[in-house]
């Protein structure tokens, strides 16, 4: 299941708390994020135990246009995570809004 910028947008004005993960590099995301916890898609398989109880919540994760993200989801979703949500068009698609 996927989530619009716009719903993510309303979302975080609104400051609510979610489990929102970046998995960008590094280097992106000191240059621009919207404060998601920085997971970088390389690391995110050998740093799952710090995912460890969100199994059954909403996690949603973003990258700079939806690809790595559509990639973590995919091994969040292979480890037991039921609830992933990737953000569509990631960081471009947040900014152009």
């Amino acid at each position: 299941m996927d989530i619009t910028v716009q719903e993510l947008k309303e979302r975080l004005d609104k400051g609510e708390k979610l489990n929102l993960f970046d998995v960008r590099e590094p280097d992106e995301y000191e240059a621009d994020n919207i404060g998601a916890t920085l997971i970088p898609l390389g690391d995110l398989s050998y740093r799952l135990d710090e995912l460890d109880g969100l199994q059954d919540e909403e996690v949603i994760v973003h990258c700079r246009s939806g690809k790595r993200s559509g990639m973590a989801q995919q091994i969040l979703e292979e480890n037991g995570f039921n609830n992933v949500r990737n953000v569509i068009g990631g960081m471009l698609a947040y900014r152009a809004q």
